[in-house]
């Protein structure tokens, strides 16, 4: 036996194993407790945690398809209003080009109508030309020697004209030296027909316009009994080619062609077919 055993401060206490168990078991229950409840503390914190995460990346796609779609929607607004300034320039361009081609068929038959007035009036002089010349000759051949007076068929009388035959004659007689242009009745310029019109319209009386119509105007005279102011007509009455004014003493005015203009000239120079009586 120790010396010291009898002393019961240096004696170790045993145990009871009881006792360690309940107390192993009671420890060990705090701390499954604790562990569950700090699981379920961390779950429960964990949670929020996640939903917080997800919110951001929802709310962020959302953002990219709307402004997707408006970028769809703006670019489709953009391609119609291209389109529709598309189609009104086309349809300005349209009716442009349908105004000038409306523009270049008036023009090609204004120049058409001039041509064929220019082909006409060519006709018409050469034609006049052709029968003067032959008219030339047949009076050639039946003009008497000279001297001993004019052709018995043509009247070369000096009777002195009064009223409206002497404001015609005056008139005429006053255009003398003026263009010939074909077409024309004035101021500056005649053809045969516009000469003869614009003379009797002085005294008021309305002729044809043309010389075919002029040479049946009025009373069909002789030659052999003209007075001043009557119409002398070359060629056929209602064919008649050109046309004049008788002015007495053997003389009439006329516009004759573009070389002479409106001349006063013998009626040997020129023998008329006939003469209608208008005064």
């Amino acid at each position: 036996m120790s010396h010291t055993a009898h002393i019961r401060s240096h004696r170790k206490p045993r145990r009871n194993a009881s006792k360690i168990a309940m107390r192993a078991g009671v420890a060990g229950g705090v701390l499954g407790t604790l562990a569950v409840a700090g699981a379920s503390g961390s779950a429960s914190a964990a949670e929020p945690v996640t939903q917080t995460l997800e919110l951001p990346t929802l709310t962020a796609d959302m953002a990219v398809q709307v402004a997707q779609s408006a970028e769809v929607t703006q670019q489709a607004a953009a391609n119609y209003q291209l389109q529709a300034e598309r189609d009104a320039a086309a349809a300005k361009a349209a009716k442009e080009a349908k105004a000038d081609l409306a523009d270049a068929k008036k023009k090609a038959e204004a120049r058409k109508k001039a041509a064929e007035a220019a082909r006409k009036a060519a006709a018409e002089r050469a034609s006049r030309a052709a029968e003067r010349t032959t008219l030339s000759a047949s009076a050639s051949a039946s003009t008497p020697a000279a001297g001993s007076g004019a052709s018995a068929s043509v009247s070369t009388g000096s009777s002195a004209a009064t009223g409206s035959a002497a404001a015609v004659i005056s008139f005429v007689k006053a255009q003398v030296g003026k263009a010939y242009v074909s077409g024309a009745t004035g101021p500056s310029a005649y053809d045969c027909s516009g000469l003869v019109l614009t003379a009797f319209k002085q005294v008021g009386i309305s002729l044809p316009r043309v010389s075919q119509d002029q040479s049946t105007a009025g009373t069909q005279v002789s030659l052999s009994n003209l007075q001043p102011g009557d119409i002398l007509y070359w060629g056929g009455a209602g064919s008649a080619y050109h046309v004049g004014v008788y002015v007495g003493d053997g003389m009439f005015v006329g516009a004759q062609n573009p070389s002479t203009g409106v001349v006063e000239r013998p009626l040997s120079y020129d023998p008329p077919s006939g003469a209608v009586r208008v005064l």
